[in-house]
């Protein structure tokens, strides 16, 4: 039988742990806490309310220089975008990581499937509330969807930021 499990999970070639409903597992960790550096992934989502604590911004950082990787999605308009780059700048500075919009030449857009653009995803209440006309949940402030991110100096993708859109929503059933 094949398992109905969320879209990501198919196209993973990982094993993944699930729970006794057929759901994967998940598990909120927080950036203090030493489980953190357990995971090779993490996910954030509506960043752009996002306060860290200096203790948290020093973990985090330590997390990331040591391998681990953090994905934001999820946050609209450019008052969320201010909010969250003046945080992420306390964990990563700008001067020695920058960030930057991922061109859709690089590797990453290519590399299971072949990506051509960045797609606004909105959630399923708002696109229903607009019948399908609108994706942009900011109205004229979230018009256009970025990928970016912060690397490394040998290229490593540290933190990679999905603003103006909601790509994880397009996982869930």
């Amino acid at each position: 039988a094949v398992h109905d499990s969320p879209r990501l999970v198919r196209h993973l070639k990982r094993a993944v742990d699930f729970d006794d409903r057929g759901n994967p597992n998940h598990w909120v960790v927080e950036a203090t806490d030493p489980a953190l550096f357990t995971c090779p992934f993490v996910i954030a989502s509506d960043v752009g309310t996002i306060g860290l604590r200096g203790d948290e911004v020093e973990r985090l950082r330590e997390y990331l220089l040591k391998g681990g990787f953090l994905w934001v999605d999820d946050f609209w308009g450019t008052a969320a975008w201010n909010q969250w780059s003046s945080e992420i700048a306390r964990v990563l500075p700008p001067a020695e990581f920058p960030i930057i919009d991922l061109p859709l030449d690089h590797p990453l857009f290519k590399a299971h499937f072949n990506i051509w653009e960045v797609p606004q995803i909105t959630n399923i209440r708002f696109w229903r509330r607009y019948g399908g006309s609108s994706t942009s949940e900011r109205g004229r402030d979230s018009d256009v969807a970025h990928f970016r991110v912060i690397t490394d100096a040998d290229g490593r993708i540290l933190v990679a930021m999905t603003h103006n859109t909601d790509i994880q929503d397009s996982w869930e059933r």
